[in-house]
């Protein structure tokens, strides 16, 4: 990881190019191709011209030269037709590719390396910065090597021709890259403050978006658009000043640059007054300086976007060399039972450890409950055994086998993991509840939604299961999106399902109904629950009370009651809780 992360931009491009290479190097021989038809007429007309002084009155060979001129020019667009052509085919299918290999990556990280990232940002990387690739392996691939070795070979020729009057044609050159160079002074420092200041809008704009219902409800809204009101200015005034920095030396570069009959007509007069020079050469050299200084401006027209690429291929690939969680390609072997153990396991998030040495066991085909106070631990656990992080410490097995020695396809047939807060995507119900299992039939996602109390408040739905929920299910309620993604998780069928607050925002009625869904659908399953309202994990098989990041004991609903005070005193809370609210709900 270490060593992708020192790869050169040039190795990156490379690399992402992959399989299309062959089309970008055509693509470059074909700009090649176009540009030196863009160069030909410049020779054509210096014949023309030089026929025209030694007195040639045969109209034909003008006319015959014209044609040719003509040809170069259909030749030159029509080359730079093919070139785009195939260096845009290529680039937006591998920025495609890119897209898919970040968010693969994103998949194979532990989510708490995701999670630590603003969503703002992803959205940046996944969106703008791919994006911003697209002028570098679509437009510099080819234009700018062709636009460069072209001008090259011409300059060699003009010094072949005279070396005085190429030098006079390079004499605004040095002028011109200092105008330039002035313009890119504090380059990097500039472009990282408008990278910075475009992450602070972003996070703010999705900030504003997702706490809108708070916003509103706490009477926000004015000091929320503020904040946002500022991103936005800071994000826009840092381009502006950036650009009121840059055009003065901009626009001298861009005059300067062309201006080569400043120094050619001069010099050129002087020799041929000298007759030093020959009337064709100077003609010539006053053809060719002139298309000379158009590639090498179309060359640097992407110094901005060159400039701009070790940045841009940062922010990209900061994400492709996240560190993957421990896991291998093939699974070294396969798990002989479904009991999961904890043993000896540490983690922590960032430098604060949050498990000391957790040791439990759940044995398959029991159900098992994590109780304790909030911030306990009880929900890294669950996230430790889902395998949505590596454990710091320790080691969690599966029938005997460490975790880490099975790759993240095969452990994930056996688990089936719903946390309170289950995101579903802006599609279909059916589509969000089929997402559990990819080749279900429509009638199994119905029998999984029947089976789960969902299938009459579907059918309530504006389209029934065709109704799209909104981006992150908003459309529906926190307890419609809890049974639906339960629903997901029971459509999956696997050996062992994880619910954390699975019912969390049920009301009571609709809560009884799930809890004896998931009874009958987890019989004969290993079910871990981890639960707030203790009345639904009495009847478990084991119970574990998890305080300050450590297992403080085990045992049945009864054995707590008599051993444990500080389940005895949960217990007691939940009670008094649970009478008030039915009392206060009966009167």
């Amino acid at each position: 990881m270490e060593k992708q992360s020192r790869r050169s931009v040039p190795s990156w491009i490379w690399d992402f190019a992959g399989q299309h290479r062959p089309q970008y190097v055509l693509s470059v021989l074909s700009a090649v191709c176009g540009v030196v038809c863009g160069i030909l007429p410049y020779f054509v007309m210096a014949g023309i011209i030089s026929d025209l002084l030694g007195g040639c009155r045969d109209m034909s060979i003008y006319i015959k030269n014209c044609l040719v001129m003509a040809v170069l020019w259909l030749g030159h667009c029509g080359f730079h037709s093919i070139s785009t052509t195939l260096s845009h085919k290529a680039t937006f299918a591998v920025l495609g590719t890119i897209r898919k290999r970040v968010c693969a990556k994103l998949s194979r990280v532990p989510l708490g390396t995701v999670l630590d990232i603003p969503s703002g940002s992803i959205k940046n990387v996944l969106v703008e910065r791919i994006d911003s690739i697209e002028t570098t392996m679509a437009h510099i691939i080819p234009e700018f090597t062709s636009n460069l070795l072209v001008p090259i070979a011409l300059l060699v020729y003009l010094f072949i021709l005279d070396w005085r009057m190429a030098l006079a044609v390079l004499a605004t050159v040095p002028i011109g890259f200092g105008c330039y160079a002035l313009m890119t002074r504090d380059y990097e420092e500039s472009y990282q403050n408008t990278i910075n200041k475009t992450k602070i809008l972003n996070d703010t704009a999705v900030e504003y978006i997702n706490g809108i219902e708070v916003i509103k409800a706490f009477g926000k809204a004015q000091s929320s658009y503020d904040k946002f009101v500022v991103a936005a200015k800071e994000g826009a005034s840092c381009y502006v000043e950036w650009m009121r920095r840059c055009n003065i030396y901009f626009c001298l570069a861009m005059s300067i640059f062309p201006a080569t009959m400043i120094a050619v007509l001069p010099i050129g007069g002087l020799l041929f007054r000298a007759g030093t020079l020959d009337a064709g050469t100077f003609i010539q050299v006053i053809l060719f300086s002139v298309g000379l200084i158009a590639p090498l401006i179309t060359v640097m027209s992407y110094g901005d976007d060159l400039a701009k690429l070790s940045t841009i291929i940062g922010e990209v690939t900061s994400l492709l060399t996240l560190e993957d969680m421990k896991r291998p390609d093939t699974s070294a072997s396969q798990p002989q039972s479904k009991d999961i153990k904890l043993k000896d396991v540490t983690f922590g998030y960032h430098e604060k450890e949050v498990l000391h040495g957790i040791n439990l066991e759940i044995r398959e085909g029991t159900v098992n409950a994590l109780v304790g106070p909030s911030g306990s631990g009880k929900s890294t656990i669950a996230r430790l055994v889902a395998s949505l992080w590596d454990v710091s410490g320790g080691s969690i097995t599966l029938g005997g086998v460490d975790i880490r020695k099975l790759t993240q396809e095969d452990y994930h047939r056996y688990i089936a993991y719903v946390s309170q807060d289950n995101f579903l995507f802006d599609t279909t119900v059916m589509e969000n509840i089929r997402m559990g299992k990819q080749n279900a039939t429509d009638a199994e996602v119905m029998e999984a939604a029947k089976a789960c109390g969902c299938h009459a408040f579907i059918l309530g739905l504006e389209n029934g299961y065709d109704t799209v929920v909104g981006g992150a299910g908003g459309h529906l309620s926190g307890g419609e999106r809890q049974r639906i993604a339960i629903a997901r998780a029971m459509l999956k069928n696997a050996p062992i399902i994880i619910l954390d607050e699975a019912t969390a925002f049920t009301d009571p009625e609709n809560e009884a109904m799930i809890q004896s869904a998931v009874a009958k659908l987890t019989k004969g399953k290993t079910l871990i629950v981890i639960a707030h309202r203790l009345s639904t994990i009495t009847n478990s098989d084991q119970i574990f009370v998890v305080e300050d990041g450590k297992i403080r004991t085990s045992g049945t609903h009864e054995e707590l009651l008599a051993q444990d005070e500080l389940y005895a005193q949960m217990w007691r809370s939940h009670i008094s809780v649970r009478d008030t609210v039915e009392g206060g709900a009966q009167e």
